[in-house]
């Protein structure tokens, strides 16, 4: 441990509960990049080697790729680390989202460090720094710039949506029916199944505005918490546009999670084909049969005043939800154009181009969904926040998916496999590229400090970790040999 993070745990050693967490989000050293995958998995074997009473490491599976697959986890001993109804933590759900490494760090850290913090918390932490190695690579050609909104974009990776550990746990719903677990997401099942956590998260972040939350269940002891925690470090709560409109609102900026089984229902009473466009479940479904207290926070790279501004705009609602549909149905008709006319001269199947086939047409997709709820909406003003959530979610999806698309063509180019028709293609997708990327210049607002993002998430995390630590916040655990839903 630096001496750098030792003084910053070291200022919130004071007696763990609710008002601690606040004073621990502040604990979170400043870094000016994301570790790489190669420097995280040192990291924390750096930690262990310092801590072996305490830090065990073991191996939890293989990445598509063949990349082993690490959980760390710390308690008083080996025999505690042994112990059901922990504390799951999982890093790199989503590879472009890399502030949960920052934050797994810390986390494992502090236990360490402080004696006091694990005995409040009591039963062992099992972390996995990052269970997408294979994806988080595939973004490293932006986390030394994090601040570089260009960078950004030209080295991001998202995959497809079948593709996302996250995304992929077994789901059976009407007619929906997933079974092709990734053998990441399948690291993390066998890892549920043996600790049977009375607490988990997955780390995430999202691109620009403000901060936001998603709960298994209401805890409303929690909601303040939630929003002085970010607070504290000066960012605002996003109280825009949901990124999900059938995910339950709990408080402003706090939400229950995203369930297969309403969206599907939600996607069906639009007249869309749920069961085509749904694959699987996720980890908090998954971890449900534990009864277990499923936590996740949203942190932004870039952060807006208008994130949270509720003043009204002076446009209508229903006119800022239709002019981004038409921009997202422009731009999914553009890269499809392209695509199509590309497609057939391609000849190196990338991660980028299997990612852009499935996010491609679902713009279009997602514009006509966005159009037909149009009619629906209340006749009212939108919000400044609302108005600047569809404005910037057009410039990240240009941005995300036309930055893959040309990522796939640059492949062929690179290879010196390009035909003459994917030279055009690339010319003419790089053009339009810089427009979007001027466009976008200063709409998403100034960059957030690493420190501040990590630290957000750790105050929240422990906050949440700690309402699942009471008896009445976890119905009681089945036994492990209950039937899974």
């Amino acid at each position: 441990m630096t001496a750098a993070t030792s003084e910053h745990l070291s200022s919130a050693r004071s007696a763990p509960g609710p008002g601690s967490w606040v004073r621990h989000a502040s604990t979170v050293p400043q870094t000016s990049r994301y570790p790489t995958v190669d420097e995280l998995v040192r990291s924390f074997r750096a930690l262990a080697q310092r801590h072996p009473a305490m830090v065990t490491e073991r191996r939890i599976g293989t990445s598509a790729l063949g990349e082993p697959l690490y959980c760390f986890t710390v308690a008083e001993d080996r025999r505690t680390a042994e112990e059901d109804g922990g504390y799951v933590v999982v890093g790199g759900v989503h590879p472009n989202e890399p502030v949960g490494a920052v934050t797994t760090l810390h986390l494992a850290t502090a236990l360490c460090e402080d004696p006091d913090l694990r005995t409040h918390f009591g039963g062992p932490w099992h972390i996995v720094p990052c269970v997408d190695p294979d994806g988080a690579r595939l973004n490293e050609g932006w986390f030394a710039s994090p601040a570089d909104q260009r960078a950004y974009g030209r080295h991001f990776y998202r995959p497809a949506g079948d593709q996302q550990v996250e995304w992929t746990f077994p789901f059976a719903y009407k007619d929906a029916y997933f079974d092709r677990v990734l053998p990441e997401t399948l690291a993390l099942m066998r890892l549920l199944d043996a600790t049977r956590p009375r607490f988990l998260t997955t780390l995430h972040n999202c691109e620009t505005g403000g901060v936001y939350y998603y709960l298994s269940r209401p805890a409303p002891e929690l909601y303040p918490l939630l929003a002085e925690i970010p607070a504290s470090l000066g960012m605002p709560l996003a109280t825009g546009e949901p990124e999900a409109a059938h995910a339950p609102r709990y408080a402003p900026a706090v939400y229950g999670c995203i369930d297969m089984k309403d969206a599907y229902d939600y996607l069906e009473g639009l007249g869309a084909d749920a069961a085509g466009k749904i694959a699987g479940s996720s980890s908090a479904a998954y971890a449900e049969k534990y009864g277990t207290f499923y936590f996740v926070t949203e942190v932004p790279h870039w952060s807006h005043p208008d994130a949270d501004d509720d003043s009204p705009a002076e446009q209508r609602y229903a006119d800022v939800v239709a002019r981004r549909a038409r921009a997202l149905d422009e731009t999914g008709v553009f890269l499809g154009g392209i695509l199509d006319r590309a497609s057939p001269r391609l000849t190196i199947v990338t991660p980028f181009l299997r990612a852009v086939r499935d996010f491609v047409p679902s713009l279009t997709e997602v514009a006509a969904l966005e159009s037909a709820r149009v009619g629906d909406l209340p006749d009212r003003a939108a919000t400044v926040a609302e108005r600047h959530d569809c404005e910037t979610g057009v410039h990240s999806f240009r941005i995300r998916v036309g930055g893959m698309l040309l990522r796939a063509l640059g492949a062929e180019l690179a290879a010196g496999t390009a035909a003459p028709e994917v030279r055009r293609c690339h010319r003419e997708l790089l053009a339009a590229y810089e427009t979007w990327e001027r466009e976008a210049d200063g709409s998403t607002g100034e960059p957030v400090a690493i420190s501040t993002l990590a630290g957000i998430q750790y105050g929240a995390l422990l906050a949440a970790a700690d309402h699942a630590r009471t008896a009445d916040a976890a119905p009681a655990r089945p036994d492990h040999t209950g039937e899974p839903r």
